[in-house]
């Protein structure tokens, strides 16, 4: 791969993976925009790989806390970090069950500029009336087991490109009555087991090839996701702090409707 295209996409990822606005559908967008055959699954998830190093950078403090909550389970302390780790493994059972039987069919077959048009504007409306109907009251540390259930559920939806990871789960979550930045932080966190798991997989998919150019493309596109995706984190979790999810439900609307002019024209 090129250089540029590396590090065009690896921005891309950077930018979209924490924003409600689908990461894996810029991916695909970008390369059939450009021209460029697809990138496959693999560079998906290195560059995936990056996002995961930022949002445990930014979310240091929730990791620590979350793993000496784990280990106190063995002198038997139960603390709200302990809740979380509980919540967080609830929820990503069901994305991790449906990715391993049926991962290969969404990637050959739902990687269409047609899916992720319609994925784009539905689940970008469907953000807009939750965010605006459902109370803001509840934490994290509010959180039940059903309703991490439902989160998990939810993130199903988002092996469909176009339908953003972080903003189904910051929907389910809005839905749940959670505020607006620890919806956002649920799903990032949430992110870890999500990316971790489809890393690693990736990785041995790489080692076997024993490709070391596809080795170097994966290095680098990780690398210069991580530091386009910590700044975008940073200025999300700023942002939430005083507005609302209305901006990025507004892109997602104009680009579903732009895609869709471009598919059906």
């Amino acid at each position: 791969m090129l250089l540029t295209h590396i590090a065009i996409l690896a921005i891309v990822q950077g930018i979209t993976e924490f924003l409600p606005i689908s990461s894996s559908g810029h991916l695909v967008l970008t390369s059939r925009i450009l021209g460029w055959p697809d990138q496959g699954i693999l560079i998906d998830i290195a560059v995936h790989a990056g996002t995961l190093l930022a949002v445990v950078v930014y979310f240091w403090r929730d990791v620590w806390e979350m793993t000496l909550g784990t280990i106190g389970v063995f002198t038997g302390r139960r603390t709200p970090a302990l809740h979380l780790v509980v919540c967080l493994f609830i929820a990503t059972v069901p994305v991790v069950l449906v990715g391993l039987f049926g991962l290969h069919y969404i990637e050959h077959a739902l990687r269409s500029v047609e899916i992720i048009a319609w994925t784009t504007l539905g689940f970008g409306i469907l953000l807009w009336i939750i965010d605006r109907l459902c109370m803001t009251v509840r934490r994290i540390e509010h959180m039940s087991y059903g309703g991490a259930l439902l989160i998990g559920l939810a993130q199903v939806l988002s092996l469909l490109p176009g339908t953003s990871r972080s903003g189904i789960t910051m929907t389910a979550a809005r839905f749940l009555g959670m505020e607006r930045r620890e919806a956002a932080r649920f799903s990032m966190l949430l992110s870890i087991p999500t990316i971790l798991g489809a890393a690693t997989l990736a990785g041995f998919e790489i080692y076997k090839a024993g490709d070391a150019t596809l080795r170097l493309d994966a290095v680098l596109a990780a690398g210069l996701s991580f530091v386009t995706a910590l700044a975008a984190i940073a200025l999300m979790m700023r942002w939430l702090m005083h507005a609302t999810f209305t901006p990025f439900v507004i892109y997602r609307i104009l680009l579903g409707i732009g895609l869709l002019y471009w598919v059906y024209s």
